[in-house]
């Protein structure tokens, strides 16, 4: 039985031809036809080529694994106790689910508060507004992704190739900071591309940031940007900006090949990071030295050298937290084979970094907080992942599910005022801030100020899981985070047992 998807995909709209009669080892029809119009992958690249690798719709779309895999956090069902109470008093009376505690704070100089321990990942796209605005409203932290300021029309560029016009990025930080109530924090999220064009710097030199977040590959996946590029204008344009075009369109020969109109095209490729200790030593300290206050690291399920190296670099540089991102999670544009067959997924990247964490531990070196990610949308698999994770793993990315929370919402909230009000939220009231039942409450915090639908979306979702979380902290007796143990878990399959302690 295969595990991977078959060569149909809603990344790409394609179908296989007979989808009950397939051959599992090459996820083909088992039956190739010479009257097959071409509706599967394989049909898509014979016409579309290097176009078919990447999903399409990258604009208005995330993307996450289709394939099934053998091993996931359904694996494991939550323990439950009776007895005790770890972090509360033992008394029926006063202690219950609202007793839970479940902020956080870590940093290794500037302190963080979180009021859950939860970050949500890279986002620069969808519905980013309320994506930021909610995780303010909320507490906790979000990023803003990596090329955000390829989406800025008023982008300059000094005579060195260096940002030295961005205010779209300023546009995003404020989105969080007027809505911040001293809990969590906007974080910008620069790769190899933003790194060359100093993009943190200008950020940090010109908004109200405080955070850098260095990324490793694209996210849960190992490659940078690429994508053809049909129009000469906007080669040139690229290039000018900073990025890397090939061929290269200042060149009077690719020029003279695209005037000819022979299907010539141009591909914009991201950097790929060729950094080493002493490069990133030089970046994070060039950072600091332009105000930022914690530094950040975006890491994916690479080989174990690889994650053993960068959780030394952090280490030697008293990075503040690490995001490991599992396969099967989000992606925006990342090639499809790749989110599906690329990377450690979430449960295995739990055990290797736990392990190589303890090793850090031994000699006594700086352990920067760590924050896993991978498909985690409800209480359910948050809990597992934190308990999976503890000692040294103590919060969760969540980025699909939350961006999910943020567009419903503020869809929801267009057609209530529409009068087009879904009938299956009828029952909740007439008007939005009846139908939302947060809305009243966020309104009066924020007077004066303008509130999405799509905000208190992200808002109410986050407290959903806060609470089913807390739910199952008192289950187990535990009303701290560091009380988290991997006995909170248990264990379906003999695969399962292998990754808890005995």
């Amino acid at each position: 039985m295969s595990h991977s998807p078959k060569l149909s995909s809603l990344f790409n709209n394609t179908k296989l031809r007979t989808p009950n009669d397939i051959s599992d080892l090459s996820g083909m029809c088992s039956v190739c036809s010479d009257k097959c119009p071409g509706l599967c992958e394989i049909g898509l690249s014979a016409v579309r080529g290097i176009e078919a690798a990447y999903p399409f719709g990258t604009a208005n779309n995330q993307f996450a694994s289709e394939k099934i895999y053998p091993f996931d956090f359904s694996h494991f069902n939550i323990n439950g106790r009776v007895f005790g109470a770890m972090g509360a008093d033992e008394n029926s009376e006063t202690t219950n689910v609202h007793s839970v505690d479940i902020s956080y704070e870590f940093g290794y100089e500037r302190k963080i508060k979180l009021r859950a321990p939860v970050i949500l990942p890279a986002m620069a796209k969808l519905n980013w507004q309320d994506y930021y605005s909610g995780a303010a409203m909320a507490g906790i932290m979000v990023v803003i992704g990596e090329n955000a300021i390829k989406l800025d029309k008023d982008l300059r560029h000094d005579s060195n190739g260096k940002v030295s016009h961005a205010p779209f990025l300023g546009k995003m930080v404020e989105y969080f900071r007027r809505y911040d109530r001293g809990y969590g924090d906007i974080i910008l999220q620069v790769n190899a591309d933003d790194i060359v064009l100093g993009t943190a710097e200008y950020a940090l030199q010109n908004f109200d940031l405080k955070s850098i977040e260095i990324k490793f590959g694209q996210a849960a996946k190992g490659i940078q940007h690429v994508a053809p590029v049909y129009s000469y204008e906007e080669a040139v344009s690229l290039k000018k900006n900073g990025y890397l075009v090939f061929p290269n369109p200042m060149d009077e020969s690719a020029k003279e090949e695209f005037s000819r109109g022979n299907g010539f095209h141009f591909l914009q490729c991201g950097r790929l990071p060729m950094w080493n200790e002493a490069d990133l030593k030089e970046i994070i300290t060039r950072f600091r030295a332009h105000g930022a206050k914690n530094i950040f690291f975006k890491m994916a399920g690479f080989d174990v050298s690889d994650i053993r190296r960068v959780l030394r670099i952090a280490s030697a540089n008293n990075v503040d937290l690490i995001t490991f991102d599992g396969a099967g999670g989000g992606s925006g544009n990342s090639p499809n084979k790749m989110m599906n067959e690329w990377g450690h997924p979430a449960i295995n990247l739990i055990k290797i970094v736990n392990t190589l964490i303890e090793e850090l531990r031994e000699e006594n070196l700086w352990i920067p907080e760590i924050a896993i990610a991978g498909g985690i949308a409800m209480e359910d698999t948050m809990f597992k992942a934190l308990a999976l994770g503890a000692p040294n793993i103590k919060l969760v990315g969540i980025g699909r599910a939350a961006m999910a929370a943020a567009v419903t919402g503020k869809n929801i909230g267009e057609l209530i005022e529409k009068d087009t009000t879904p009938a299956s939220y009828k029952t909740f009231g007439e008007t939005a801030d009846t139908i939302f039942k947060d809305a009243k409450y966020i309104k009066s915090i924020y007077t004066g100020k303008p509130i999405s639908y799509g905000a208190i979306g992200l808002y109410s979702y986050l407290e959903r899981l806060s609470f089913g979380f807390k739910l199952f902290m008192a289950l187990n007796r535990k009303f701290s985070l560091k009380y988290i143990h991997q006995s909170d878990v248990i264990p379906l399959t003999k695969e399962a047992r292998e990754y808890t302690l005995p």
